[in-house]
């Protein structure tokens, strides 16, 4: 009877604290076989039931987050993971690293890369994939974008621009358009085709540290860095005005390192996620920028990335306490909670 109390009253907590707008505290969490022995840089999704993960151990690992337990891992790498990027439909995978380069892996095939992209003189910040699987997007610390032939891996087109240190990279959906975010606060959009600027949003106040673009291509993510509650903002674009923004998503306390739209679900609103190292998860209404959940995940260290996996499931990369698997539950008042972590 005492158990049965106990769960009620976790369960109770969890709703008193969901209608104070409080963050809803982790209960009966399961812990799997831990993908990394290191902080994890990047997390991102191969399939609905796979994920693959990078991070300071050098280690492309891929999990079965569903049933708990590591399926492969690729060691290739001389320095920390820092970006990952997969191709829907198949299974290569794109692994970005602090030794300047990115090794191109194939989850059904061997252990060695099937390619290798040489040519960024810094950190690889940023990588992304051409809607038809031919071309290879890159961006450096370095100041420079960089398109690649993913077949043979030549260099076909490269960029460099003054303070542009690259933050992060996504390729439009079905175009020829890229997105980039930089330290030098601004947002910059490329044409692939002749792989020039076509347009810079106004520069916000502090670094942009991601962006994301929402499926019907419509609008892009960025996200701050910052401190004490300065910046630390996520902000909602449309792509159809570039550089007019659209709402800003306020309530984290330090940087923003991540913000993702979320798979739409019948019956439920446009919805934004984001995460930051203030150790906290928050779910956003994506046209009236509400905050509707937040869940925060004690002594995770930054968090700093997140993969959602389908409309329910949302995966995040800490730095201390590894990957965590967690469920939102839509309705009138959505839930975060976490399920367990690895």
């Amino acid at each position: 009877m005492g158990k049965l109390q106990s769960k009620i009253r976790r369960r109770s907590d969890i709703y008193k604290a969901k209608e104070a707008g409080e963050a809803v505290p982790v209960s009966q969490v399961v812990q799997y076989e831990p993908a990394h022995s290191d902080a994890i840089n990047c997390v991102t999704c191969l399939t609905s039931d796979l994920c693959v993960s990078g991070g300071i151990d050098q280690a492309v690992v891929v999990y079965d987050w569903r049933a708990g337990k590591p399926c492969r891992s690729f060691h290739g790498h001389g320095k920390e993971v820092t970006k990952l990027a997969c191709f829907a439909g198949s299974t290569w995978i794109f692994s970005a690293s602090r030794d300047k380069t990115v090794l191109m892996w194939d989850f059904a095939g061997g252990s060695d890369p099937i390619q290798t992209f040489r040519g960024h003189e810094l950190v690889i910040n940023g990588v992304a994939i051409s809607p038809d699987g031919s071309r290879l997007c890159t961006g450096s610390r370095d100041n420079s974008m960089c398109l690649w032939d993913i077949e043979t891996g030549e260099c076909l087109q490269k960029s460099t621009i003054s303070r542009n240190l690259v933050t992060h990279v996504c390729w439009v959906p079905g175009g020829p358009s890229i997105v980039q975010t930089s330290e030098d606060k601004t947002i910059r959009v490329w044409d692939s085709r002749s792989w020039q600027v076509t347009n810079t949003f106004p520069a916000k106040q502090y670094i942009q540290t991601h962006c994301d673009i929402s499926t019907n291509c419509n609008h892009l993510l960025s996200s701050s860095n910052g401190f004490q509650g300065q910046g630390c903002e996520a902000t909602l674009w449309d792509l159809r005005q570039p550089g007019c923004k659209v709402v800003e998503y306020r309530g984290h306390i330090q940087t923003t390192a991540c913000c993702v739209f979320l798979p739409p679900s019948i019956g439920s609103p446009a919805l934004v996620a984001s995460a930051s190292f203030d150790s906290s998860v928050k779910i956003w209404d994506q046209n009236t920028a509400a905050c509707l959940c937040t869940l925060s995940l004690d002594g995770s260290g930054p968090l700093v990335s997140l993969a959602p996996c389908d409309s329910s499931s949302l995966l995040c990369a800490s730095f201390n306490t590894g990957l965590h698997q967690l469920n939102l539950s839509r309705g009138a008042t959505p839930i975060l909670r976490e399920i367990a972590r690895f």
